[in-house]
């Protein structure tokens, strides 16, 4: 059986994740507003949550339907056949958004979606008592003008949290947003990257896992993986074809910080992530910085005004940077930032930029290609 599948990703990698689909042998898509659609089996969102890189959740869609009203989202949400889906000592957890619409109180559709998903399960299931102590089942709602998507959520916790990050440094980029910059960078595994503000380790990490073909959802769980309609086989054979598919290679990935405690939690985080012997970590000033090899990507997350540091010693920073980076040779540099300064403190206008999302936080990449 096939259903519309739906992948969100973050505003401005749309088309990372659309080519990670087609990878995956998915090629018939639509995207519009972070929302990537296509028609696919169970096997396939199983497929999309072990192996997307970009993705954030992975949604199957139950029905999609005009309600101006709360009695017509009761009447559309009561139509669905919930008793294919749910359990009936399942947890019903509903949660979703809602835009320019009459029905704009969330918690008063939360009540009203989950009355009528309980009405629906009372007249097909000869149940008049839902006990909630069974697993979980993530109730998707989003509701834009007068358009109303109900779907399940497969992946559960979002897509960036691969597992390995269970400590945080200050201000963590997210992993599906550093993936998508190092697709977008062109980095291939033979040449040697270098993040020269770590933090957490995110940038190496992610480019060690690619390296690896170590799949993002390798070592994480899936709300899939506990519904009743799914056959849990199904993701156990797509892990192990996942961990089939890991490979050995030398790499020559680096990650420095001045914070030496960033560093310990870069190796902690690398140790979890099964990389630790792919990435060289070191505590080391921006200005210490240098390769002997020709030809690389230098990618950083720099601190920024609001970010850890004032304005003035960002600048300060941000000009140290440009000063190693011309030192390099024939090396590309991608740096994501919110500082509207960039450019003026880093010495040089960028040969492209694209504006991207961390989480909620508006930034700009910057592209210097080098050579």
């Amino acid at each position: 059986m096939k259903y519309n599948i739906i992948v969100t990703t973050a505003s401005g990698i749309e088309a990372v994740t659309k080519n990670e689909l087609k990878a995956l042998g998915i090629g018939e898509t639509s995207a519009i507003n972070g929302k990537i659609t296509f028609l696919g089996t169970l096997e396939d969102a199983a497929r999309c949550n072990m192996y997307l890189r970009t993705a954030d959740k992975v949604l199957l869609e139950l029905s999609k339907f005009t309600a101006k009203s709360f009695d017509e989202l009761f009447d559309n949400t009561s139509a669905i056949p919930w008793e294919h889906f749910l359990a009936t000592d399942g947890q019903f957890i509903i949660n979703g958004k809602s835009a320019k619409s009459g029905l704009f109180a969330l918690s008063a559709c939360q009540k009203i979606i989950k009355k009528a998903v309980i009405e629906r399960l009372k007249g097909h299931t000869k149940k008049t008592v839902f006990p909630e102590n069974g697993n979980g089942y993530l109730i998707d709602f989003n509701i834009f003008e007068d358009s109303v998507t109900l779907s399940l959520n497969t992946s559960g916790d979002g897509l960036h949290k691969r597992g390995y990050r269970d400590l945080s440094g200050q201000a963590p980029l997210r992993e599906t947003l550093a993936a998508a910059i190092l697709m977008l960078s062109g980095w291939q595994w033979e040449r040697p990257l270098i993040d020269p503000f770590c933090g957490s380790g995110t940038f190496p990490i992610e480019a060690a896992l690619m390296s690896r073909n170590i799949a993002p959802g390798t070592y994480r769980a899936f709300a899939l993986e506990n519904y009743c309609f799914f056959d849990k086989a199904v993701m156990d054979g797509v892990r192990q074809e996942a961990i089939g598919g890991i490979t050995e290679r030398e790499l020559r990935i680096s990650g420095f910080d001045i914070d030496k405690r960033a560093i310990a939690l870069s190796l902690y985080h690398a140790e979890k992530a099964g990389v630790s012997a792919n990435i060289h970590f070191q505590t080391q000033d921006v200005a210490k910085l240098s390769s002997r090899y020709s030809g690389g990507t230098l990618v950083c997350n720099p601190p920024y005004g609001e970010r850890l540091m004032d304005e003035k010693s960002v600048a300060v920073l941000y000009a140290t940077l440009g000063e190693v980076y011309k030192k390099l040779d024939n090396w590309r540099l991608l740096a994501l930032t919110s500082a509207a300064n960039f450019e003026r403190s880093f010495g040089a206008r960028a040969d492209k930029t694209r504006k991207l999302y961390n989480a909620t936080k508006e930034c700009r990449l910057y592209y210097y290609f080098g050579g």
